[in-house]
């Protein structure tokens, strides 16, 4: 049997998540972000297992072109927007939305008026200072993407920086901002992000954009998704292949960065950084194993890690160890290890195995 590391991704949980945000914002339409290959769930898979959606969000024209080539018919919106005029007239032959975030995109659409019209998102900068429109040009670029031939203005956007803490007024500031720049345009608008869609309805006007809370991960800095009556997608496991008695002052691992106080046992797991485990993770990032809670110890390698086992658990070999998911949140491992869950599920490697539960 294969002792790759194994990802499973409970399509029944997502479609959970989906329903949760949906319920949290009844008024609104839904754009599922499906960018980064689906935070790592697959790009298809999970526009596949959202029918209901209203639409999806992509980041390159490329994962935009692969869902429409994979039969999926709602809106697509291009989230980077375009870059190279080439793309416009393959964008619009595509029935594919497209942010519009700068003067110059708006200068190569009147030169070339797309044939079908484009639908374009007009995006603001509101204070994250990444991508849009300041003050000094929206009210024009808004004028002048009216007039423009074979462009159908769909929404307009911005995108917020610190929703993920909900008591930093900064959120605030930039709604303000938001109704400020587009008050005397009668569009759609789009502000909330996932952490913002459980923040506030203030901020979830007519789309909202999830993303991380999909796949069943807090999008907040502190707390965790079950408190948001989520459940995870993904929960990735590996195989206990070996058990090793350690004396009192011995060593694990490559440099013995972890030396045990006691004589204890470990279970070796076969997962390491070659499959997306954070090389990272310290001394303590729990592994749930027999299911209880367990310590990582000793450095991480690329095929292999090692857990300090408690006295009241006894893996046998090939028994799974749970890295993340149903029962160990992902949220934790992501702090534990000085990173974001974005992160970890975005960054398993192709060698893990997929299992896809719908049920």
């Amino acid at each position: 049997m294969s002792r790759a590391a194994r990802a499973t991704l409970d399509l029944g949980a997502l479609r959970h998540n989906f329903e949760r945000i949906r319920s949290q914002a009844p008024a609104s339409r839904l754009l599922a972000v499906v960018k980064a290959n689906g935070y790592g769930h697959g790009l298809l898979r999970v526009a596949r297992a959202l029918p209901e959606a209203d639409g999806f969000g992509v980041a390159h024209i490329e994962e935009a072109l692969s869902l429409r080539e994979g039969g999926i018919v709602q809106p697509i919106v291009l989230l980077q927007g375009f870059t190279d005029p080439a793309e416009i007239d393959v964008l619009a032959r595509q029935h594919i939305e497209t942010v519009v975030h700068h003067p110059e995109q708006v200068r190569m659409l009147e030169r070339q008026p797309p044939t079908p019209p484009l639908g374009v998102w007009l995006k603001l900068d509101t204070g994250m200072h990444r991508l849009g429109l300041g003050a000094a040009d929206a009210d024009e670029m808004h004028r002048r993407l009216r007039t423009c031939p074979g462009v159908v203005l769909r929404a307009v956007l911005s995108h917020l920086a610190r929703a993920d803490e909900p008591a930093h007024p900064f959120t605030e500031q930039q709604r303000a901002e938001f109704l400020r720049l587009s008050e005397s345009w009668d569009l759609p608008r789009s502000l909330a992000n996932s952490a913002a869609v459980f923040s506030a309805r203030r901020y979830h006007f007519d789309w909202v954009r999830p993303g991380l809370a999909l796949y069943g991960i807090s999008p907040f800095a502190q707390g965790l998704a079950g408190e948001l009556g989520l459940r995870p997608v993904m929960t990735l496991r590996g195989q206990v292949v070996a058990v090793k008695a350690l004396r009192r002052g011995e060593a694990v691992g490559y440099g013995g960065s972890w030396r045990a106080s006691r004589d204890t046992r470990l279970a070796i797991v076969a997962v390491g950084y070659a499959d997306g485990y954070p090389r990272h993770a310290p001394n303590g990032t729990p592994v749930l194993l027999g299911g209880r809670s367990c310590s990582l110890v000793g450095r991480v390698s690329m095929d292999m890690l090692a857990v300090e086992l408690p006295p009241e658990v006894s893996p046998r070999l090939g028994e799974e160890a749970v890295l993340w998911g149903e029962g160990l949140p992902v949220e934790g491992i992501a702090r534990a290890a000085g990173t974001i869950p974005y992160e970890l599920v975005c960054k398993l490697t192709p060698r893990v195995r997929l299992e896809v539960i719908d049920g």
